[in-house]
């Protein structure tokens, strides 16, 4: 007599929770942010609409996983060290300006922003899983290059990072122009000369 495992619960529940990121990452580039509902999630995935519910509060909430996944962030971010602060930043700064411009994901992003802001649950998750290591690890490049005298000795790493990201995000959320590696390029530049100001007799510091 064959004997027959049990099945799982564990693997099942990771099966379904996979095809319901995949089903909201399908949907939405389908049908868009606004259109997409929990039902045709559920109803895509072949699960119950209250199977979602019990792992994500909101819409939100599951675009937002998906999104993480479909980018690769669940693993952990990682940022270039080279030992070369201007190409590293150029290298990040390319990749998000492809990554905004994607027509495919942009709308999501937008109606993702939106709702981040105006929901306090989801806001704290992005904080807490996206940005804040995001910002933490853009610091510690940041830091070393302090440290290897790249940028100013004095340099403030908060504000340093919110010169290296703030003026893209700010382009792309009011449509300012097109993003190009060009333009990220220039970003690096401008931020570099901001954070390593000539020295008193007019040379650099780097």
């Amino acid at each position: 007599m064959t004997s027959r495992t049990a099945p799982d619960p564990a693997r099942r529940s990771e099966r379904s929770r996979a095809a319901v990121l995949t089903a909201a990452t399908e949907l939405v580039a389908e049908v868009g942010y606004g259109k997409l509902t929990i039902e045709a999630i559920a109803a895509r995935a072949g699960v119950g609409k209250q199977t979602i519910y019990r792992w994500w509060p909101s819409k939100g909430a599951v675009v937002f996983d998906a999104f993480l996944v479909a980018g690769r962030h669940e693993g952990g971010l990682a940022l270039p060290d080279t030992g070369n602060l201007a190409t590293d930043l150029r290298t990040v700064l390319r990749a998000s300006s492809d990554e905004l411009t994607d027509p495919s994901a942009d709308r999501t992003y937008r109606a993702l922003s939106a709702e981040i802001l105006n929901d306090p649950a989801l806001h704290a998750e992005y904080r807490t899983r996206l940005l804040d290591p995001l910002l933490e690890i853009t610091r510690d490049r940041l830091r070393s290059a302090r440290e290897a005298g790249q940028i100013a000795p004095d340099t403030d790493l908060d504000l340093a990072v919110e010169l290296v990201y703030g003026p893209l995000h700010y382009r792309w959320q009011y449509r300012l122009g097109p993003l190009s590696h060009a333009h990220a390029d220039r970003l690096v530049d401008a931020a570099l000369r901001a954070l390593n100001p000539p020295t008193a007799d007019g040379g650099s510091r780097a």
